[in-house]
Formats: C-alpha cells, sequence, structure tokens
C-alpha cells in the first residue's frame, strides 16, 4: 500500500491487537452500515387507508343533520365540530402541557442510576515511600474486583438552573394565555363565516325555484325569437336583438343560479359537515337593531383596547420578552449547585460498601463578563421590538375600530336601499306578469323584469349578510365573544341555546 495507507497484521505478540477488539471494530462498523436510512414513500394503498380513517375521524362524533337548521343551531355545530376550531383547542391545551412540563423542570434532579462493571484482569497496583521515593518492599496488590456492581440515589440542586426555569414557567404561561387569544380570535373569524354563509344559503333555498323557473321561460322565450327569426316574422337586426337581450338576462341568471349552488356547501364545510350533503336552514327574523352604532367612539375605542384579542396578545409577547431580559441576564451570575445522595458498590475490597454523600459547588465561566454587554443589548432589542409590535397593533386596532364601525353603518344604509330596490323591482314583475297574461307586452320584458326581481332579492339577502358580517367583525375588534360554558360539556342543543340568547343579548338597545 502507499504510504497513506494501512494495515492490520495478525500474530501471536502481546502487543497485536486483542481479537475481542478486533470483532467489536467489525461489529461497530456493520452497525453502521445496517443503520442508514433510506426513503420509503407511502404506497397507494397505505395512503389510501390513512386518508379514510382520517375521513372517519373528522366525521366521529357528529350527529347527521336530520332536520332544518336554524341560525343557533348553526352556530353551535361550528363552534362544537369545526375542524379548525378543534385545531385551535388542541393549540390551547398543548401550551397548557407545555406549562405543566415547564413547571416541573423547577424541581430539583432526583437521580437513580445502576450499574455494572467487569474487566479481564485484575486492578494491580504498586506504592513508594512517600519520604524516600523508593518503592515499597511490600508485594504489589489488588485494589478491586474484576465485577462489581454499583447503585446510587442522588439529589441535586442548581440554583441557577432554578432561576432559568423559573422565568421559562412564567413565558409559558404567557403562552398559555397567547394560545387562548388565537383561539378567541379564530371563533371571531368562524363566527363571521358562519352568519354569512347561512345567510347566502338562506337565500339560495329561496331563490333556486324562481331562478330555475325563470331560466326556463327565458329559454323558452329564445327558441321563440329563433323560430320567428328563420321564418322572416321579424326584421333580422330586431329579432338579433331581441335574442341577445334574452341571451344577456340567461346569463345574468345563470351567474346567480351558480353563486347560489356555493352557499351550502361552505356552510356544510364550517360545521363539519359532509359537503355534497343536502340540508334546509331556517331564515331568521330580519333583527337589524343596531345597538353597536349607539355606542360613543370613545367608549369603543376603550373596549378595544381592553379586550381585542391582537393586542392582548402583544402585550403577554411583551411581557415574555421582559422576561427574556431577565433570563439573560441571569445566565451572567455565578452557578452555585448543591448535591446529596447515597452511594453502594458491591466490591469486596472495599471497607465501606455503602457510604453517603454530600457536595456544594460555586462555578463561574469567566468568557461571562465579555459576553455581558452582547446578551444585555440582544435582550433590550428584543424588549424595544415587542414594544413596537404593540404599540403598531394598538393604532391598527384603533383604526379598525372607526373602518369597521363606519363600514357597519354604510352596510346598514345598503341593505335599506337594496330593500326598498327589491320591494319596487317585485312589484314591477308583478305588473309584468300581469300584463303577459293580458297578452300586451312581450315576453321579453317578462323575462327582463322577472330577472331584474330576482337580482334585486338577491342583492337584499347579500345586504343582510354583508350587515351581519360587519357587525361580527365590528364586535371581534371590540373584543366582544359569546359568554357560553365548555364547548365539549355541553351538548349540542344546551350550545345552541346559549348561542340563540347571546345573539338576543347582542341585539338589545343597549350594550355593557
Amino acid at each position: 500500500m502507499g504510504a497513506t495507507g494501512f494495515r492490520i497484521v495478525f500474530s501471536s505478540s502481546p502487543l497485536a491487537v486483542p481479537h475481542a477488539v478486533l470483532a467489536a471494530l467489525l461489529a461497530s462498523l456493520l452497525l453502521a452500515g445496517c443503520g442508514s436510512v433510506g426513503v420509503q414513500p407511502y404506497s397507494e394503498a397505505e395512503i389510501a387507508a390513512r386518508t379514510a380513517a382520517d375521513r372517519a375521524a373528522a366525521q366521529q362524533d357528529v350527529p347527521a343533520i336530520t332536520e332544518a337548521l336554524t341560525m343557533e343551531q348553526a352556530i353551535a355545530r361550528a363552534l362544537k365540530y369545526n375542524l379548525e376550531r378543534r385545531a385551535k383547542m388542541l393549540e390551547e391545551a398543548l401550551a397548557y402541557d407545555q406549562l405543566d412540563t415547564a413547571t416541573w423542570d423547577m424541581l430539583p434532579r432526583l437521580m437513580a442510576q445502576a450499574g455494572y462493571s467487569r474487566r479481564n484482569k485484575d486492578l494491580i497496583t504498586n506504592s513508594v515511600d512517600s519520604v524516600t521515593g523508593q518503592p515499597s518492599l511490600a508485594h504489589p496488590y489488588v485494589s478491586s474486583e474484576r465485577a462489581h456492581a454499583t447503585a446510587e440515589l442522588g439529589l441535586t440542586w442548581n440554583l441557577l438552573d432554578f432561576g432559568l426555569s423559573y422565568i421559562a414557567a412564567k413565558q409559558q404561561a404567557d403562552r398559555v394565555l397567547i394560545a387562548a387569544e388565537r383561539r378567541r380570535k379564530a371563533m371571531h373569524l368562524l363566527l363571521q363565516d358562519v352568519v354569512t354563509a347561512f345567510w347566502r344559503t338562506a337565500s339560495a333555498q329561496k331563490l333556486q325555484e324562481q331562478v330555475t323557473l325563470a331560466i326556463v321561460n327565458a329559454e323558452s322565450a329564445l327558441e321563440d325569437a329563433r323560430r320567428a327569426e328563420s321564418e322572416r316574422v321579424r326584421s333580422p337586426i330586431d329579432a338579433l336583438r331581441y335574442q341577445r337581450q334574452l341571451l344577456e338576462n340567461l346569463r345574468l341568471l345563470e351567474n346567480i343560479e351558480q353563486e347560489l349552488a356555493a352557499g351550502r356547501m361552505e356552510l356544510a364545510l364550517l360545521m363539519n359537515a359532509p359537503p355534497g350533503l343536502h340540508f334546509r336552514v331556517v331564515e331568521p327574523e330580519e333583527r337589524l337593531a343596531t345597538p353597536l352604532l349607539a355606542i360613543p367612539m370613545p367608549q369603543m375605542e376603550e373596549l378595544a383596547m381592553q379586550h381585542n384579542a391582537d393586542i392582548r396578545e402583544q402585550q403577554y409577547s411583551s411581557r415574555i420578552a421582559v422576561e427574556e431580559t431577565k433570563r439573560a441576564m441571569l445566565k451572567l451570575f455565578p452557578n452555585l449547585s448543591f448535591n446529596a445522595g447515597i452511594r453502594h458498590d458491591s466490591d469486596r475490597y472495599m471497607i465501606n460498601n455503602t457510604w453517603n454523600e454530600t457536595g456544594l459547588q460555586l462555578s463561574y465561566n469567566i468568557f461571562n463578563l465579555l459576553a455581558a454587554p452582547s446578551q444585555k443589548k440582544l435582550a433590550e432589542a428584543g424588549v424595544k421590538l415587542a414594544d413596537q409590535r404593540r404599540i403598531a397593533t394598538q393604532m391598527t386596532v384603533l383604526t379598525q375600530v372607526h373602518l369597521s364601525r363606519m363600514q357597519y353603518e354604510a352596510a346598514y344604509r345598503q341593505y335599506l336601499r337594496s330593500d326598498e330596490i327589491w320591494h319596487a323591482d317585485e312589484k314591477i314583475a308583478e305588473h309584468s306578469r300581469n300584463r303577459e297574461l293580458a297578452q300586451t307586452q312581450s315576453r321579453l320584458e317578462l323575462v327582463s323584469n322577472n330577472a331584474a326581481a330576482i337580482v334585486s332579492l338577491l342583492r337584499r339577502y347579500q345586504s343582510m349578510a354583508q350587515v351581519q358580517n360587519m357587525r361580527g367583525k365590528l364586535q371581534a375588534t371590540l373584543g366582544m365573544e359569546p359568554d357560553i360554558g365548555s364547548v365539549d360539556e355541553l351538548s349540542l342543543d344546551q350550545l345552541a341555546a346559549q348561542v340563540g340568547a347571546v345573539l338576543q343579548q347582542w341585539q338589545a338597545p343597549a350594550v355593557n
């Protein structure tokens, strides 16, 4: 081999590599080769099985929808069975578990150890005279057994680790509160989405039959127009203009039909119901009292500063940053540790095989003096960043309060205007139907008026949903949430009853 090579020679010389060492080396190399991990993608059967299991888990314990749903029941189902909300609740539960773990980290360490040691030759030692330095005349002596067992039960307490664990536990407690605020924010968004999807479903339920009938009438009128064109009953340009207007109305009606079809699927997703499930909803009474608009703006700002989820989250984040500063500064102090334990050794050469042992140790890393300015600067930068984020969030929320109130008021006015337009178009359509029966107008005018009435009714429902959505957005900005018990402990009917009581309370003339 070359100059950089190596070789192993087996010989009977005492200096040769022992067979046991060589066997251990070969076994280590074999284990290292077997320990390599390859790429193992899921097979199609495994993916299909996992997907089926996930779908079954998603629908587990979710009762079937057997009757028409009210608004309260839809919200209750979403609060209880929505998958995203379940994830937020599990995140909060995980934060609580991490807090429990951090609390246990503050306790001293109680370690129990047991071991066994064996050597192939005796531990033989010589001694020298402490005065002359000459070898002792005594024969070399054995000071330890070849094989012996040890056991130990020890308690260790570290002052620095306790301080760091205490601060970490306080930070984790704030993270629990942050998880709770994020769950609140997710609930606010869920309520808005459910209300909007519910009104879209209600509008589809009411308009679907009218839209289908209008499309049938428009297609029939279009066939008559094409037949009249082919028979030269009217001039070609007038016939084509007539057909184009009918086609425009058909396109409008078909777009409405497509828009209506999506509302029920969105509501089913929010309630964790099968997407293809057909269910009906009970259209709620149109209670559009606006008690929130009667609250003075300074009071709204104060409510938002106290209860808004984003502001609370940033406040807890700022407190975590302050604790991180204490954590960084604590690392600069000396480390004091104390240990006490009971030890046992089965070595028969020992006179005292069992003994107690205590110790106290003080240590300090000198380089901490050099790192102290950098650690302090880093911690202070974290506090400044958290403070800046909190200030920015407060200003953003204040803007959201003003903007949400303005949007809520504008949506309410738009609803009132949409309601007036729908009443006017409905009367026009009724007159058109009467005139069509008397054969005093064309079918194009009837189709156009019916389409306009349907569009007006749809816009009215959309305005209603927008009013509810803007009200929910303003309530979320102010930090208002349903005052209900535990979602897991309450039954679906009990939860729906509490949600209904909260909705009625929100419609009351005064808001606390």
